[in-house]
C-alpha cells in the first residue's frame, strides 16, 4: 500500500459499526493500519467485530453510541479519546409514501442521518479545535441526496442535507485543518438488502445501473481511503460518487 494510504499511528471512529456498511469501513481502515473505534447501539455486535479484528492484529475498541443524543455522543467521543479521522455512517431509513408518513418516522430517519452527523462531527471539531489538532470527517451520504425515488422523502432529504452540511463544514472549518468530505454509495450489497437484488425487482433495478452491477462494499474502499489518508490532503468539500455511473444515466 501507498504510504499517502498508510493510516498507521491514526485512530477512527466510525458510527453505525455494528453491521452492514459501517463493519466495512472499520476492516478497510483497520486494515491500512489504524487503530478503530467502533460505535454503535448494539453491544453484542460491536464485541463480535471487535474480537475479529483483534485476531486479524489489529487494535479495536468499542463505544455505545446513539446518535440521536447529544448526551450520548459526547460520552463515546469522550470515552473514546484523540480521535484523527471520523466515519459518519449511521443511518436509518423508513419506506413510506410521503403522504403516510407519521411526524415521528421523518424525525427518526432526519434526526439519525442528518442530526446526528452534525453532532458527531460538531462534537469531534470541538475536540480537535481545543487540542489544535487536524482531523478529517468522511460523511457517508447517498446517491438519494443527489436524485429521488419514492416512498423515502425523509431518507432523500436527510441525505441531500448531509451533503450540503459537508460543504458547509468544509468551509468553516478549513482554518482549523478539518477537512469534511463526502462518499455518495449507489446501490450497495448489504446482508441486508442480498436477497432484494436476486428478485425480478432487483434484476429491473440492476439494469438502469450503467454497469449492469451491483456494487459490493469493497467498492467504496478507494473513496474511504482517499477521504481518510493523507492522500486526499488537498480535498475537503468533496462529494464523491461511486455508483456504477447511476445517476449519470439519462433520465
Amino acid at each position: 500500500m501507498s504510504k499517502r494510504f498508510d493510516l498507521s499511528g491514526k485512530v477512527a471512529l466510525i458510527t453505525g459499526a455494528s453491521s452492514g456498511l459501517g463493519a466495512h469501513f472499520a476492516r478497510c481502515l483497520a486494515g491500512a493500519g489504524a487503530t478503530v473505534v467502533l460505535a454503535a447501539r448494539r453491544a453484542d455486535r460491536l464485541a463480535s467485530l471487535q474480537a475479529e479484528l483483534s485476531q486479524h492484529g489489529a487494535t479495536a475498541s468499542a463505544v455505545d453510541l446513539d446518535v440521536q443524543s447529544g448526551a450520548s455522543i459526547a460520552a463515546a467521543l469522550d470515552a473514546a479519546g484523540p480521535l484523527d479521522i471520523v466515519v459518519n455512517n449511521a443511518g436509518i431509513s423508513i419506506v413510506k409514501p410521503a403522504l403516510e408518513m407519521p411526524e415521528e418516522d421523518w424525525d427518526a430517519v432526519v434526526d439519525t442521518n442528518l442530526r446526528g452527523a452534525w453532532l458527531v462531527a460538531q462534537g469531534a471539531a470541538k475536540r480537535w479545535v481545543a487540542d489544535k489538532r487536524p482531523g478529517a470527517i468522511v460523511n457517508i451520504a447517498s446517491i438519494l441526496g443527489l436524485r429521488t425515488i419514492g416512498q423515502v422523502a425523509p431518507y432523500n432529504a436527510s441525505k441531500a442535507g448531509l451533503i450540503h452540511l459537508t460543504r458547509a463544514l468544509a468551509m468553516e472549518w478549513a482554518r482549523h485543518d478539518i477537512r469534511v468530505n463526502a462518499i455518495c454509495p449507489g446501490y450497495i450489497e448489504t446482508e441486508m438488502n442480498g436477497p432484494f437484488w436476486k428478485t425480478p425487482g432487483g434484476q429491473r433495478l440492476i439494469e438502469r445501473i450503467p454497469q449492469r452491477r451491483i456494487g459490493q462494499p469493497e467498492h467504496l474502499d478507494g473513496a474511504l481511503l482517499l477521504l481518510a489518508s493523507e492522500a486526499g490532503a488537498f480535498m475537503t468539500g468533496s462529494v464523491v460518487t461511486v455508483d456504477g455511473g447511476h445517476t449519470v444515466n439519462s433520465l
